[in-house]
């Protein structure tokens, strides 16, 4: 009777830091956020655990460089030829749709910076779009930071929420339909008047009325510098 072929596990020197890479972004494309664990990356590749560490120093490190491969298919993903404040549209676009593609990536690097090269490449992108509205120095860099916060924030977010259980998601979305439309009126009199209003909201038009707002705000200050007006300080 034959035997059945026995899988055999891979050492770390048959593995790679971009097999590693890819086996840690198919996990957190399903949705787990275990997507960092060296037992969960063992299984995937079908290698010893620890031969993770091999290649990558310890997990911070795996986790810089997956979000690093996650930035550069946001950065490839934008179009060419577009205007300054396109490009800043289509960076939020593309950003969130990567990062919910992603989740367990998004959730965790968005107050962390990779210092790697996909990153240097978002930061050049709008760091160009902001200096093509008219701003520099102190200015551009001020405005910066205030779009790439505001669109890791709200990345960051939108991604650990998909992490949530359906029955906790379902709980906090009923709220605006339930408890904030019993709250005591005398107390909360705006949450009362605006109950219906805001349990109508969806995050889609939150994200768009964001975006606009941070291309108004740089379109002021940049009218403003060309007015005269002196620059941040």
């Amino acid at each position: 009777m034959a035997k059945t072929p026995v899988r055999t596990r891979r050492s770390g020197s048959q593995l790679s830091r971009e097999a590693i890479i890819e086996a840690s972004l198919r996990i957190a494309a399903r949705g787990s956020g275990d997507a960092f664990t060296v037992r969960r990356l063992g299984e995937e590749l079908g290698a010893d655990p620890t031969a993770v560490y091999r290649h990558f120093r310890d997990k911070d490190e795996l986790l810089l460089s997956v979000a690093d491969r996650v930035y550069g298919e946001v950065v490839e993903s934008i179009p060419d030829g577009l205007g300054w404040k396109d490009r800043l549209r289509a960076l939020a676009e593309v950003s969130l749709r990567v990062g919910l593609k992603y989740p367990a990536v998004a959730s965790i690097t968005a107050s962390r910076t990779t210092r790697r090269a996909n990153e240097f490449r978002l930061v050049e992108l709008i760091l160009g779009a902001i200096n093509e509205a008219g701003l520099d120095g102190a200015d551009a860099a001020l405005h910066y930071r205030a779009v790439a916060d505001a669109l890791l924030a709200h990345v960051g977010q939108a991604a650990a929420y998909a992490l949530f259980t359906p029955e906790a998601r379902a709980g906090d979305e009923s709220s605006w339909m339930r408890e904030y439309r019993m709250v005591d009126a005398e107390r909360f009199p705006h949450i009362t008047r605006l109950s219906a209003e805001l349990a109508e909201v969806r995050p889609a038009p939150v994200y768009t009325v964001q975006v606009e707002a941070l291309i108004a705000a740089i379109e002021a200050r940049a009218a403003a510098v060309a007015g005269g007006e002196d620059a941040v300080v």
